[in-house]
């Protein structure tokens, strides 16, 4: 139906897709010293940060906002961004492919497209635990509310956001590659996603507002080759190929946390790797500085929930904004903790002991598919060391149960002049599976500055140092330059002021 509505609609506008379309090209070059490029220079990066010490991209893309439309109840957006890399997993990359369809405050995106991170600042934060910016988009079908929208009748104290999304993960390649003949991996697996916030407070009227929400996701469908079978699986069960379903009911049970998969045996679980997490955070806007505090709780399945186990595992934030203060503009801390992840211990109920222990969460892993990335890259936060680190071993995720403390620091001292600093240190436990003996430590440093010349609009470059410290990645240290240009065509609103 909402198609069919924008079809109409785009029937009157279609002469205006080719207003304010902006275009971009940018070339990177990245050398250093080390086992691995410097963590930030990989991290964060929507999937195109570089693994190895040297390596090069260049790109190119257009693109046209919503809001070109503003001031019209119909609106129509798209994006192309390709990339040519040296030194990758991919030589040629389709990195955002997408158009977007909006009716006032709702919007149908279908495509490849890189989203922000949700409640955080994204050039200061380590990510999110569900939905990062750390691995490249997964095609999907979006329906969503993508800024918050005031409820009416509420005296805009009250605004809501969310969505609901459908796709498929396009590693086929990359899984198949790195697994080998032996190894565990999955090919055309689904994905789902939703989220969901609720903002209390009118920034006009009173400079503290309080913004809480969810975000589940959902591997599912697809097929999967050398999957994990239980110990206790005394069933004719063939856990070399396993085929699950993808019809309308796992697609309910995508949406509504149901279902079973084919290697549950007699414990049946939920359908597909589902996992999310709750949300909080507290804003206040001053005259003189603003101020954030966050938490962010992340949950695999049933097991964290609601409360049945105590929440010790959690994501804790804190942001200070200085707009007045040119040099030093924003501050950033992150705390963040997944070692408990509900306790060491699996059980389920049986005649002998009829007690169900869901614990030994194993964030972001799973039996049946290799867990949750994109191409190796963790979807959630980097600092669970994605799979891309395990040279080409298992695909999994062996560094999940960590400690670390994050700071971020950015500022503009001149018109033409920012900088951010990023230092993130962490320890490691491994995980319940492959405990680590002795903690391994890794600390990370990203220092970077931008020269935009105010003789030259559009034109940017910005240069990176950094460096790993401590055993989890070894040491090393490196440059990245890159130099970026990005300008408009047909750019109507400009002269319209």
């Amino acid at each position: 139906m909402f198609l069919c509505l924008a079809s109409l609609g785009a029937k009157a506008q279609i002469s205006r897709l080719g207003e304010d379309v902006q275009y971009s090209a940018s070339a990177q070059m990245t050398a250093g010293s080390g086992d691995y490029a410097p963590f930030w220079f990989t991290s964060n990066r929507y999937g195109l940060g570089p693994l190895e010490t040297k390596s090069g991209l260049f790109r190119a893309s257009i693109s046209r906002s919503t809001s070109a439309d503003s001031l019209r109840s119909w609106r129509f957006g798209y994006g192309a961004d390709f990339v040519g890399a040296i030194n990758h997993d991919s030589k040629a990359i389709v990195q955002q492919l997408y158009a977007d369809f909006r009716f006032k405050a709702i919007q149908l995106s279908i495509g490849q497209k890189e989203r922000p991170l949700e409640l955080k600042n994204q050039q200061l934060s380590s990510g999110g635990m569900t939905t990062g910016i750390n691995a490249r988009p997964i095609p999907q079908v979006r329906l969503e509310l993508p800024d918050f929208w005031t409820i009416p009748r509420t005296g805009k104290w009250l605004a809501i956001k969310g969505h609901i999304a459908y796709g498929m993960f396009t590693d086929n390649q990359w899984q198949q590659t790195h697994a080998g003949s032996k190894g565990h991996y999955a090919k055309n697996v689904l994905y789902h996603s939703k989220a969901g916030f609720l903002r209390i407070g009118n920034r006009e009227k009173f400079p503290v507002s309080l913004t809480g929400g969810f975000e589940m996701s959902d591997q599912f469908g697809g097929e999967a080759w050398n999957v994990i079978k239980r110990d206790d699986d005394t069933s004719d069960f063939d856990a070399s190929h396993v085929k699950m379903s993808h019809n309308l009911k796992s697609f309910w049970h995508a949406f509504i946390m149901g279902g079973s998969d084919a290697a549950d045996f007699n414990y049946k679980n939920i359908e597909g790797n589902q996992l999310g997490s709750w949300h909080i955070r507290a804003d206040y806007d001053g005259k003189l500085f603003g101020a954030s505090f966050y938490a962010e709780h992340f949950f695999e399945d049933h097991s964290q929930l609601f409360l049945q186990y105590a929440w010790k595992d959690m994501l804790y934030g804190g942001e200070l904004r200085l707009p007045r203060n040119h040099f030093v503009s924003t501050l950033l801390y992150e705390h963040l903790r997944t070692t408990d992840q509900s306790g060491s211990v699996y059980h389920d109920a049986t005649e002998a002991l009829p007690y169900q222990i869901s614990s030994t969460d194993n964030y972001y892993n799973h039996g049946t598919y290799t867990g949750w990335h994109h191409a190796g890259y963790a979807l959630g936060n980097p600092l669970l060391l994605s799979p891309i680190y395990n040279n080409g071993e298992e695909i999994f995720f062996r560094n999940n149960r960590v400690i670390a403390s994050h700071f971020g620091l950015s500022g503009e001292p001149t018109s033409y002049i920012s900088y951010r600093l990023l230092f993130t240190h962490e320890k490691s436990l491994g995980s319940y599976s492959l405990p680590l003996l002795n903690p391994a430590y890794g600390n990370y440093l990203l220092v970077e500055a931008t020269y935009a010349p105010t003789q030259v609009p559009g034109l940017s470059l910005t240069l990176d140092y950094g460096q790993n410290g401590g055993t989890l990645l070894g040491k090393g240290k490196g440059l990245m330059l890159t130099a970026a240009y990005t300008g408009w065509i047909n750019h109507k609103r400009k002269k319209q002021r």
